[in-house]
């Protein structure tokens, strides 16, 4: 029996490939279901690569999977999939049955995020531990650089790699990013493992020696205090000390935990200048840099380092996350708040004790540091680089939101107190330490998208709304108190610091008092702000104050493009108003074109009507509430909005945007560039080539146009002599000729505000008969002609009729235009 065991396995996965190309996928998922019950790890252990890559696609995107991020309610293999991939079903049984056996699956050192690659080739460290002790040398004349990863993290990372993989779409189909398989698992997957209630549930299957070996399980003395402030990992502590295989089951409960979350983490956050990887790493994996360079040094086989690859300072790895990306990543951050807000409260407090830590469950370890240690760093270099490069559109939104959704922890929070609580209440007292030990997300973030909101075109209804929520958001109360304060912490003095130390530390016997404690306090959460901006911008940095002067002035600024945009959208829903009243009964004749709102305008559908009323809304109440952030008084708010209107009483739209004078002509300023986006001013812009071959209009038939542009040429070739000769004349005849054959306005000479050059213009009379093929002439005609039948005339008596009254009224036309103009 044993022979037929060796062969099994490959004839097992051959069917298994067989069955992809020709069963549907409801039948597979149960023939799988049947083959991780019945048969042994040896044997499922050569196909989880291969299905695990069936499932969620290959990691260079040539094999597209089961399309989980395209697969919605409205296919019917939804469901099965989900019940397949669900943490408690099947898969997730054969990840357990595949990881009690120890197994090992490579993945290539490319896929890994862009830092921790060039790292490992270079022979550094990387920062993240779930990289650490796993790296696979290649064999002689192999080029690629492997690390081997246990079942569970195998699982998890291609799960998390789905994600940033490019996502070709068949044609014609379309899937809401929310409600696809693929974020309906992650969100599982999350409440799931990190539960806001209850624990994790327990393996259904262990290593015989009582620990897992996918990471090596934290002892139950094991605290998190000891790991620093700045250590991002719960996990980086096992680098250093291997805890005993016995250890106790309990303290193994959330190592899945941390796989999964870091997995996560790593894949879809870890994404910037290998520059400010370095300036993150924590002072364990420093002191252990030597070490390691010792021992890769020491290895006969180097790791092979690919060409190209640069030296570590000049690395930067392109990024441009996706709006689906970023919704995932708002959703990790809303489940992360909820899951460390459900720590209890007497557990948050005993906490804070050295000396509880041993009593308290790793579980509620885990919630009380996870926002901290595993998310914020990352997340913020991740949120500054969205909002650097995100496009000025409205796809801004999902960006926006996950900021918005991790600086208000308090909206996660669990409370009864209903399905959406009030924006406008009062943030209590005990976020303030979240405030302050994420200063620059408030801070520096809310400075970030001031600089962008500037660029922003405030009069659609959506970037208004956006505007909208961040002051909103800000505005809510003591939360600016709290921005504040937290920026006084950080700015104390070093010798000030100094002082508070050594007298907070001081007992009441040794002459300390009791504002002592209080002292310690405070003298804490300085090194607590203090440590969190120079994590995040090093130890040279120059920090800009959110409430300082300097600041100040860009709000007043802001304040003033925003009245600008909200005079602009007055002016543009009047005007609309106004020639919509206007133009309905022309219109009704077909005398006036359907898109005669749009080009007068020059506003998009959308940013009309309704909408402009909810920007000049959207944009009052972001005055207020900017007011109430920056305390600033309301006077001086009325007067600065009051000298911009009277600034712009004598007609803006008539001046031009603010320019300089270069050697070509004008150039924009930012003032200038602003004002177009606003539709303050703009520069009257006018055909300046031949009518003759402007573009069709809406109100013009194409073929007729074609036409009759053909008759003209062919005219003009034949007579254009005669028409030279005529218009040249100085009698009265001369004066008829070029009425009918020489547009004043095209031959009047015309050059551009931004060129000090007047183009050429040709001066030669012709016959032009594109009027013809407008249909408000073909209109009038049809009705001359039926009023003509009225009165027994035909066709033939109408023409001679319409061309002698044409005739009459150039004529007229020629006789008094020179006596009105002397006049």
């Amino acid at each position: 029996m044993s022979a037929p065991t060796l062969h099994q396995p490959s004839f097992l996965l051959a069917n298994l490939k067989a069955d992809a190309t020709t069963k549907p996928l409801l039948q597979r998922c149960q023939d799988l279901v049947r083959i991780i019950d019945d048969y042994p790890a040896k044997e499922l252990h050569l196909i989880f690569p291969w299905l695990v890559e069936n499932v969620f696609g290959s990691l260079d995107g040539t094999i597209s999977g089961w399309n989980l991020r395209l697969l919605n309610q409205r296919n019917h293999e939804f469901n099965v999939v989900l019940e397949f991939l669900n943490p408690g079903g099947p898969m997730m049984k054969l990840v357990y049955k595949l990881q009690a056996e120890e197994y090992k699956y490579e993945v290539p050192v490319n896929y890994l995020p862009g830092p921790v690659k060039a790292c490992i080739q270079d022979g550094v460290l990387p920062d993240c531990p779930l990289f650490h002790n796993k790296l696979q040398f290649p064999l002689l004349g192999v080029q690629t650089l492997n690390v081997a990863l246990n079942p569970f993290e195998f699982f998890t990372f291609h799960l998390a790699y789905c994600l940033i993989v490019p996502k070709n779409a068949p044609q014609g189909q379309h899937s809401t990013m929310t409600d696809s398989a693929y974020f309906l698992l992650v969100d599982t997957y999350l409440k799931y493992f990190l539960p806001i209630e209850g624990s994790v549930p327990s393996s259904p299957f262990s290593d015989s020696r009582g620990s897992v070996a996918a990471s090596s399980p934290r002892s139950s003395s094991t605290s998190f205090a000891g790991y620093g402030v700045h250590s991002p990992s719960l996990l980086k502590h096992h680098i250093f000390h291997q805890p005993s295989v016995n250890a106790d089951p309990a303290a193994q409960e959330i190592w899945r935990s941390e796989t999964l979350l870091q997995m996560f983490v790593e894949i879809w956050l870890h994404h910037y200048s290998l520059e400010m990887y370095q300036k993150l790493q924590s002072p364990q994996v420093k002191l252990a840099l030597l070490q390691y360079r010792l021992s890769m040094s020491s290895m006969l086989c180097q790791p092979l380092v690919p060409p190209g690859s640069g030296p570590l300072h000049t690395y930067q790895e392109p990024f441009s996350p996706s709006e689906e990306h970023v919704l995932v990543v708002r959703l990790l951050v809303k489940h992360l708040h909820a899951f460390s807000n459900s720590l209890k409260p007497e557990q948050v407090s005993s906490s804070a004790s050295a000396h509880s830590h041993a009593h308290t469950s790793p579980l509620e370890e885990f919630k009380r540091v996870v926002v901290q240690w595993f998310v914020q760093q990352k997340l913020f270099l991740f949120l500054q680089h969205c909002f650097g490069h995100w496009p000025l559109d409205a796809s801004f939104r999902a960006v926006l939101e996950t900021w918005l959704s991790y600086i208000q922890p308090w909206r996660y929070t669990g409370e009864k107190s209903g399905p959406q609580p009030d924006p406008d209440r009062t943030v209590h007292a005990k976020w303030e330490p979240f405030v302050h030990e994420n200063l620059l997300m408030y801070t520096k973030l809310f400075q970030v998208f001031l600089n962008r909101a500037v660029r922003t075109d405030l009069v659609n209804a959506k970037n208004a709304l956006m505007v909208f929520r961040v002051a909103k958001v800000f505005a809510q109360p003591k939360l600016a108190e709290m921005i504040q304060k937290g920026e006084q912490l950080f700015l104390e003095p070093e010798h000030v610091l100094h002082h508070r130390q050594s007298r907070g530390y001081l007992s009441p016997s040794q002459g300390g008092s009791y504002l002592s404690s209080r002292q310690r306090v405070v003298t804490d959460m300085v090194f607590k702000v203090k440590s969190h901006v120079y994590s995040l911008e090093g130890q040279d940095c120059r920090y800009k104050q959110m409430f300082g002067s300097e600041f100040r002035a860009a709000v007043l600024n802001f304040i003033q493009v925003i009245a600008q945009a909200r005079q602009t959208a007055k002016r543009i829903s009047d005007q609309s108003s106004e020639v919509a009243a206007n133009s309905s009964f022309l219109f009704w004749l077909g005398l006036s074109s359907a898109d005669l709102n749009n080009t007068l305008t020059g506003t998009e559908p959308e940013e009309s009507g309704e909408c402009l009323k909810k920007t000049h809304e959207f944009l009052d109440r972001t005055l207020d509430n900017l007011c109430q952030i920056f305390k600033l008084n309301q006077g001086q708010l009325t007067q600065l909005i009051s000298n911009l209107s009277f600034s712009q009483e004598d007609g803006p739209s008539k001046q031009l945007p603010d320019c300089i004078v270069g050697e070509n002509g004008l150039i924009l300023t930012d003032v200038g560039r602003r004002q177009i986006i606003n539709g303050l001013r703009r520069f009257d812009i006018q055909y300046q080539g031949d009518p003759e071959l402007q573009p069709i209009r809406s109100y013009e038939n194409a073929m007729l146009v074609r036409f009759f542009y053909k008759v003209s040429s062919l005219i003009n070739e034949r007579l254009g002599g005669h028409m030279n000769m005529l218009c040249l004349r100085s009698d009265f005849l001369g004066q008829l000729g070029r009425y009918y054959l020489m547009d004043p306005d095209y031959f009047r000479p015309k050059r551009s505000p931004m060129s000090r050059h007047t183009p050429k213009q040709n001066w030669r009379p012709r016959l032009s008969l594109r009027f013809l093929a407008s249909y408000r002439t073909l209109l009038l005609l049809l009705l001359l002609y039926v009023l003509g039948a009225l009165v027994s005339l035909g066709p033939l008596s109408s023409t001679v009729l319409l061309l002698m009254g044409a005739l009459l009224y150039g004529i007229l036309e020629t006789l008094f235009r020179d006596r009105l103009k002397t006049q």
